[in-house]
């Protein structure tokens, strides 16, 4: 400031200046904090230190000159503001104001916050206009790029298949031209073999510059994104892509001249999942803070397209065994198909053989043997004949009103003899209910009828208890028993169809393991659910009990 010519200026030498001025000048100078006058019908510049360190490459021809001129590229958005305060006389205050400085070489997207206030000459009059102002530009940039960051961790978060997450990671990704103004992702194929495209982003489709494929083995001389390189694990910077006028550049119509390339890594240390390109930013330097950023939008990227690749190897397993499902359900259908009419045809003379009079005790027990089993293999030809008509779509429940109770408490009694007989104690608790509900009875017998086959055969000791009640708008069946149990882990699988638990006790052991899996069938059928409740209270074995709500 001291040897600066001040009397090549308008504002003329130092000892020329007014009292006024001089002490505004002290105090700018004295301070540590960006500050910056502008005095006089010419807006020349005084500033301090560090107001010269926001203006980089700018001074020190600033100094002294017209800020008209120093800030030619932003004096559109500077002007109306200064300009109003120096009329006025009213200061007044802007955040995080974007400006678009040529202060490094380039023209640079930079953010401030300013305090403009006029100032006056020792007769009072307005003459200039003093300025604090501080640069906020990595704040903003931290919080614009933490934002895409954080968008890209909500998409990581979804199932999604491979395909949508490309699409939803390429629109995140869109929202931010500022950081990201364009961007491709290339995927590796099952073979390892190549990459192929799966989104773009603010880029118009060209075979020349970008490809739809990869060949990673063929040889790299017309490999122009260098994505050979990148899917070794390196991250490339390719400049001078401004060449390539197809693609887009900033939004002060800078054309973007630089790009990195990098791996999407795998969970695995081998091969990466594939390969993104992303340009850079021509109003941003690509310093640490920009190359950081990148490094965790391709992380994120990374999260995002493994967990869709973990959802689809699921759902491909999933499928699989829905598809085992259906074809062991349609093999058990056709071959019940096949037993029914010949087991008819057996039940027929079997029950006339036990009514014959002529029938000798001993052949009769046979024939009753003969029959009882007849009628088991029957009831388990009907269970899988019903699942295919599930499956098909075909069953149809006739709902009527019935007295639900009375119809539990009958169903229930079928079962007290063999329960008795096996010295066990049947508990029937169905107290009348206010009002009948609709049902099929047909198929409520059968939900009924399985459960409490279910629990008389895995209990030897204790008691049955058949529990129904009114829970809010619901009907709620209870099945308790002072059986075997569940194991723990064994919980989430007892409506699995064809799915037997093994080494538990049982009265026989013959089924398909379909049995309770058709309950569940029928009881949604009537729009209900079966919880699994824990009941520590009946016995210490009997910690699980069957519930059919709705």
């Amino acid at each position: 400031m001291r040897a600066f010519d001040w009397d090549s200026t308008p504002v003329g030498a130092v000892e020329t200046w007014s009292q006024s001025l001089k002490s505004i000048v002290k105090t700018l100078l004295a301070s540590r904090y960006p500050m910056v006058l502008i005095w006089g019908p010419h807006l020349i510049q005084f500033y301090n230190d560090a107001y010269s360190k926001l203006i980089g490459d700018k001074h020190p021809a600033a100094l002294g000159t017209d800020i008209r001129i120093t800030l030619a590229e932003a004096w559109d958005t500077l002007g109306p503001m200064i300009n109003e305060v120096m009329t006025t006389g009213v200061a007044n205050w802007v955040e995080a104001q974007m400006l678009v400085l040529e202060r490094s070489g380039y023209r640079e997207e930079s953010y401030f916050s300013l305090s403009h206030a006029p100032q006056s000459d020792d007769s009072g009059q307005i003459v200039g206009m003093f300025c604090v102002c501080s640069e906020v530009t990595e704040q903003v940039l931290g919080a614009r790029r933490l934002r895409l960051l954080r968008d890209l961790a909500s998409k990581a978060g979804e199932t999604q298949s491979v395909e949508i997450t490309c699409a939803s990671v390429a629109a995140a990704i869109a929202e931010h031209p500022l950081d990201v103004p364009f961007a491709l992702i290339y995927l590796r194929s099952v073979d390892g073999k190549t990459l192929t495209l799966q989104s773009m982003v603010r880029v118009a489709s060209s075979e020349h510059i970008i490809p739809v494929t990869f060949d990673i083995s063929a040889p790299q001389k017309d490999d122009i994104w260098s994505l050979g390189q990148a899917y070794k694990g390196e991250t490339v910077l390719i400049e001078n892509i401004d060449q390539h006028q197809l693609l887009p550049g900033g939004p002060w119509n800078e054309p973007t001249r630089a790009a990195l390339v990098m791996p999407i890594a795998s969970s695995s240390t081998a091969a990466p999942l594939g390969v993104m390109v992303v340009g850079v930013s021509p109003n941003r330097a690509l310093d640490e803070g920009y190359t950081s950023f990148y490094e965790l939008l391709a992380g994120q990227v990374s999260v995002a397209l493994r967990n869709a690749q973990a959802y689809e190897e699921e759902r491909k397993r999933a499928q699989k065994l829905a598809e085992l499902d259906r074809e062991k359900t349609i093999f058990f259908s056709n071959v019940s198909h096949e037993f029914r009419t010949p087991l008819t045809l057996m039940l027929g003379p079997l029950s006339d053989a036990l009514q014959d009079p002529e029938t000798t005790p001993t052949q009769r027990e046979r024939i009753k043997i003969a029959h009882r089993n007849s009628l088991r293999l029957l009831k388990l030809v009907n269970t899988l004949l019903d699942f295919s008509r599930i499956e098909a779509n075909r069953m149809q429940a006739v709902y009527e009103l019935t007295d639900l109770a009375a119809l539990t408490t009958d169903l229930a009694s079928v079962f007290r003899s063999a329960i008795e007989k096996a010295g066990l104690q049947l508990i029937v608790d169905c107290p009348p209910l206010e009002e009948h509900v609709y049902v099929d009875r047909d198929k409520w017998e059968k939900i009924v009828l399985n459960l409490l086959s279910n629990a008389f055969k895995f209990t030897q000791i204790g008691h049955i208890v058949v529990k129904q009640y009114i829970v809010g708008e619901n009907v709620e069946l209870q099945i308790q028993d002072t059986g075997c149990g569940i194991p723990e882990f064994e919980i989430e699988n007892v409506f699995k169809r064809f799915y037997r638990i093994e080494e538990t006790q049982g009265r026989t052991h013959e089924g398909t393991g379909i049995g309770l899996a058709l309950v569940q069938e029928l009881v949604q059928l009537h729009g209900g659910a079966i919880p699994l409740l824990r009941e520590r209270q009946i016995a210490p074995k009997s910690k699980y009990s069957w519930v059919v709500g709705r």
